[in-house]
């Protein structure tokens, strides 16, 4: 029987790699070698160990933005081929091998051969983009330089709009530089940081805030930011328990609400066919911000530099 290595999750912040069989392959499925998987933030209270997970994990879990090249192609797929390289949606891809239908592929263009393209954070990037209806010559507030805010701001600045991009971090203030953002302002001292984007906009407030850090300061400064009748975005994945917002500050100011994150897998595929043209296109370029690479058995310290973020990180990927 083929086997693998497998990363284990454990809680406590406990990851064990095993060697484990390959997974068995439907007839509608697709087995893939990976070659890498990015390291989301979400998965950081997995990795902690909180109590409402159930320890140890599915081998390969929580692992979903993988991708790597066809090994193998179920009896009823024919879209695909070995060889092919491929991203895909899955949830175990912290391994050497893992399987998904073929509806749940899609193919990486052939002049990035050899380089880190997870599909799945970039598919997410595109649905927020989509619903946030970015249009040219708006003012948009994007609170929060991580890897998601990074993306985002380029994707508003090629729309035309002009990006105030806000942020704690000072290397992240030069990211948000260099993908385009018109202004770039510190947002430490939160009215300081009000202050100066209601100078930019004479007092109006912008037309889309878009949330992206996923804290409640971020959410309270995203609400602050944002215009009459404008739209807030809320792009940031909170996990760490119950928001409060300002109803009033909505309700007067008439905004519209989004909650960007997208749960129906046909709609994160086609994010991830977008964000592959995209890619193609130039008005996305993820791979400055891939900033950090660790091998399978170095998995806790990808998490662990993703919870501390040193200066220079903005994402990791695992290599296998």
């Amino acid at each position: 029987m083929k086997k693998m290595n497998a990363a284990v999750f454990c809680g406590s912040g406990r990851i064990e790699v095993q060697r484990l069989p390959v997974p068995k392959l439907a007839a509608h499925e697709v087995a893939v070698r990976l070659e890498g998987c990015g390291v989301c933030a979400s998965n950081l209270p997995v990795w902690a160990g909180k109590p409402w997970f159930t320890y140890p994990l599915t081998p390969g879990s929580p692992g979903h933005e993988g991708w790597g090249e066809v090994a193998d192609v179920g009896a009823d797929v024919q879209d695909f081929s070995p060889g092919d390289r491929v991203t895909f949606l899955s949830h175990k891809a912290y391994a050497e091998y893992d399987v998904a239908p073929a509806s749940a592929l899609i193919p990486l263009p052939k002049q990035f051969a050899g380089l880190p393209l997870p599909g799945e954070p970039l598919a997410c990037v595109m649905n927020i983009f989509r619903r946030s209806d970015i249009q040219s010559g708006q003012h948009v507030a994007v609170i929060g330089v991580g890897f998601m805010g990074a993306l985002l701001i380029q994707l508003a600045a090629h729309a035309g709009a002009k990006v105030i991009a806000l942020t704690r971090r000072p290397y992240a203030l030069e990211v948000a530089r260099l993908c385009g953002a018109t202004y770039i302002v510190p947002c430490s001292d939160m009215h300081a940081a009000i202050g100066t984007v209601m100078e930019i906009t004479q007092g109006r407030g912008c037309e889309r805030a878009i949330e992206a850090a996923g804290e409640q300061g971020s959410l309270d400064l995203a609400s602050a930011l944002s215009g009459e009748g404008g739209r807030l975005i809320i792009a940031g994945y909170h996990q760490d328990g119950a928001r409060t917002i300002d109803m009033q500050q909505w309700n007067w100011r008439g905004l519209d609400v989004i909650n960007a994150h997208e749960r129906d897998a046909s709609v994160v595929v086609r994010g991830m066919r977008e964000a592959m043209q995209a890619v193609t296109e130039g008005s996305l370029d993820p791979f400055p911000l891939l900033t950090h690479s660790f091998p399978l058995d170095r998995l806790d310290q990808a998490f662990t530099a993703m919870r501390d973020r040193p200066d220079g990180f903005l994402k990791a990927t695992v290599t296998l």
